[in-house]
């Protein structure tokens, strides 16, 4: 008996503790939006795919810039046998015992405009052989200008400076509709927790309702007003009220949990969603609508993007049918045992080479590629077709959707009204014997009905118009467009 007071008097001072410790907090939908949008994990997966984009194209620019490029080896020591031919021909084994040195400087520029590369370099030799009486040489390069230049070849190059800045252009749009789609996956959380909320607010009227309704019966009962059918249903009215009431509760706590995790919010904060109220905007044409879309959305940019790729394929192809390169290099050397004196009396040196690779007989295998190369371009151009029709025609839908929604959304509002009404005259009628339950009950499952079709009705509102804007990449209450500052995030 001891334990179970000592037991109890701690229940008696934990408990407030515990509740204590859980802050209630109201949050609004815009609220939820902007701190879903800067801590969700969904905002900083699309965050990191804007930098890896970033990080792409910068890259591409790099490659049309000079570069500069030291290479060297330092040392070189070799001790070895090699094989050495005679004068008469016969074949001997030398020792080699040599320390060498090699550095090369060079500026290199991709010539974008044909495909080539030009370096000038600049490189100094130095081996020195070691042991009793080993001599040292140098040779010095002092300047070189090279040329490499493929003559039939693609330019990839040149296929890049028209591919890169339409693959970062669409990771820049996907990251403001991703970044809608965060606002999307708020707006179910959100009012998945506001319809719980609700659920648990009418679940507690409705408990308090059946007991009252209940002891009215019993006394009624007493006075042979009514049946005992009828008092048992009311029983039974009441004991299913308190069974939804445990239900929504839990329901609640699940609700809770996801809208929380989703927010980054802690476990220890209780959020009290405020019922929004529709945006007022102008009816939605579908030709406005899907030219912003058609100008903004990434997948504009995807098409573009997909299409050039598929003719840089072909274009690779069609190069690779014959193969020829030049290399030229002009320049001047000097050779002595002296370092400084390997800068003077140079002498000159040029290179001039070209390479050619032409099949002669490949029985039809580079043709061959350039056909399957037409063929996947057409393959392309077949799947964006299909696909623009089907965007085309999501976009009428969703347009469709979200002008009717706001009819919908006044009819629901009305009828919840008037079903709250209904039900508070239907309890009435019912205390002075004017209806039976089975109207009673029908009153009560109509007003919830209705209260869950009103919060319904203004979830799909509120996503409609935002997936309008995640679509068009603009926002027609403002009738400005939706931009970010690039350079910002990505030195976050």
């Amino acid at each position: 008996m001891k334990k179970k007071n000592i037991l109890f008097a701690l229940a008696a001072v934990c408990l407030p503790l515990a509740l204590s410790a859980q802050k209630e907090r109201e949050i609004t939908l815009n609220e939820a939006i902007a701190m879903a949008r800067a801590q969700s994990v969904d905002a900083a997966v699309a965050l990191n795919e804007l930098k890896t984009a970033y990080w792409e194209f910068r890259t591409f620019r790099a490659d049309l810039l000079p570069e500069v490029n030291l290479t060297g080896t330092l040392p070189n020591y070799n001790k070895s046998y090699s094989s050495y031919q005679n004068s008469d021909g016969s074949y001997g084994f030398v020792r080699n015992n040599t320390l060498g040195l090699t550095g090369d400087l060079s500026i290199d520029q991709n010539i974008w405009l044909t495909g080539g590369k030009l370096s000038l370099t600049s490189s100094l030799d130095y081996i020195k052989q070691l042991g009793a009486g080993g001599n040292r040489h140098f040779m010095s390069v002092p300047v070189t200008l090279q040329l490499i230049q493929p003559i039939f070849g693609v330019n990839n190059i040149k296929w890049n400076r028209r591919i890169e800045p339409v693959r970062y252009a669409e990771a820049k749009a996907a990251f403001i509709t991703a970044t809608e789609e965060v606002t999307m996956r708020t707006i179910t959380y959100y009012f998945n927790l506001l319809l719980a909320k609700e659920n648990l607010g009418t679940a507690k009227q409705n408990q308090t309702n059946a007991d009252h309704l209940y002891e009215v019966a019993l006394a009624k009962r007493k006075m042979g007003q009514i049946s005992e059918n009828e008092l048992l249903q009311l029983k039974l009215s009441a004991l299913n009220a308190k069974a939804a009431l445990t239900e929504t509760e839990s329901d609640l706590n699940a609700k809770m949990f996801q809208l929380r995790a989703f927010l980054g919010v802690g476990e220890d904060e209780v959020l009290s969603p405020v019922l929004p109220e529709a945006v007022e905007g102008p009816r939605m044409e579908y030709n406005q609508v899907l030219n912003k879309a058609l100008e903004r959305n990434s997948f504009a940019q995807n098409i573009r993007r997909r299409q050039l790729e598929a003719d840089y394929e072909v274009a690779t192809a069609r190069g690779n049918l014959r193969s020829v390169d030049l290399f030229a290099s002009v320049g001047y050397t000097g050779e002595n045992r002296n370092f400084p004196a390997v800068y003077r009396n140079l002498q000159d040196n040029q290179i001039v080479q070209v390479g050619v690779k032409i099949p002669i007989l490949d029985w039809g295998k580079r043709r061959g590629k350039v056909r399957v190369a037409k063929s996947n371009r057409d393959v392309v151009l077949s799947k964006i077709r299909q696909e623009q029709i089907n965007f085309n025609q999501d976009i009428f839908l969703l347009v469709e959707h979200f002008n009717n929604q706001a009819q919908q959304l006044d009819i629901a509002k009305e009828a919840d009204a008037i079903a709250q009404q209904r039900y508070k005259t239907s309890i009435e009628t019912f205390l002075i014997g004017k209806i039976n339950t089975l109207d009673l009950n029908d009153a009560q499952n109509s007003k919830d009905a209705a209260r869950q079709k009103h919060i319904s009705e203004l979830y799909y509102y509120w996503y409609y118009y935002y997936q309008i804007r995640s679509l068009t990449l603009w926002d027609f209450r403002t009738n400005t467009e939706l931009e970010a500052d690039f350079d910002e995030i990505i030195r976050q």
